[in-house]
């Protein structure tokens, strides 16, 4: 991934109470403020430089040390535009702001593209990069966190610049997005163009569903429920993965793995489970 791209916001870290907590804590994001709430905030933000050469020293560990076998993602610092748009006002602010403010919006989500232009121009220079992994969670359980017309003109136009720069170098660009996306899944696969999307939840939309729409245009990544992991025995997680690969493997386009990021709170027991399945059953 990045390095040194993370942006100063505001928020409260309390306690992790997961079995492999982390002892920097969990972080929650505070929804009525954030560090850019006027002009004057953006004006003096300190905004990372993505045209310093540290910020790219992993991923050139990486394709310096990786066995010729295998290959690297671009991951982490990159595309996240709805986020950082809620995040940097405070969603309660940003949403405001779309009726006050709307110059700002506009402002913040350009100065965004043109770090991430910056950055994928880079990352696309290092030849042992096959793929990159846009990260930007647009929506909740029953929809998206703004209005489809407010997230194609500040987000997705961003994401679609960064697919064009990707299928341009021959490499395919693949979306992370939590969130019922119904209302503009049309607009990333035909116009974004999007090559693969990951995060799938059961209460929102089965992967071995999506394989009959949607996913009849782009790769399907994940699909294992995160709910489900957690709180299943040893074998429903395998019934579960081999029924997975029985409707999403035939024709291709689809990896196995978990709905959503692997959380510190799933058992880890089920997830190697997971994982071991999909070895002997595919």
């Amino acid at each position: 991934g990045l390095v040194h791209m993370e942006m100063p916001l505001c928020g409260q870290v309390i306690e992790d109470t997961a079995d492999l907590k982390r002892k920097s804590g969990r972080r929650f994001q505070d929804e009525s403020r954030g560090p850019i709430m006027t002009w004057e905030d953006f004006e003096k933000y300190p905004w990372p430089d993505p045209t310093r050469p540290e910020v790219y020293r992993e991923l050139e560990w990486f394709a310096r040390n990786t066995p010729d076998d295998m290959t690297i993602i671009a991951a982490g610092g990159i595309g996240h535009f709805a986020e950082y748009l809620t995040w940097l006002m405070g969603y309660q602010t940003f949403c405001y702001a779309l009726y006050d403010q709307r110059d700002l919006v506009r402002a913040i989500a350009e100065k965004l593209l043109a770090q991430y232009r910056t950055a994928v121009e880079r990352v696309l220079q290092i030849e042992r990069v096959s793929v990159v992994w846009g990260s930007d969670d647009m929506g909740h359980k029953t929809g998206l966190l703004f209005s489809p017309d407010d997230m194609r003109e500040f987000v997705l136009s961003g994401h679609k610049v960064l697919a064009e720069m990707c299928h341009r170098a021959g490499r395919p660009y693949l979306l992370h997005s939590c969130g019922n996306l119904s209302d503009i899944i049309d607009d990333l696969t035909d116009d974004v163009r999007i090559d693969g999307k990951h995060s799938f939840e059961d209460t929102i939309e089965d992967v071995r569903h999506v394989k009959f729409t949607y996913g009849r245009k782009i790769a399907l990544l994940g699909g294992i429920d995160v709910d489900f992991l957690c709180r299943s025995d040893e074998q429903a997680i395998r019934r579960r993965v081999r029924e997975t690969l029985d409707i999403c493997m035939p024709g291709g386009g689809y990896c196995l793995g978990t709905g959503n990021t692997v959380a510190n709170y799933i058992p880890l027991d089920n997830y190697l489970a997971m994982l071991d399945e999909g070895r002997l059953y595919a």
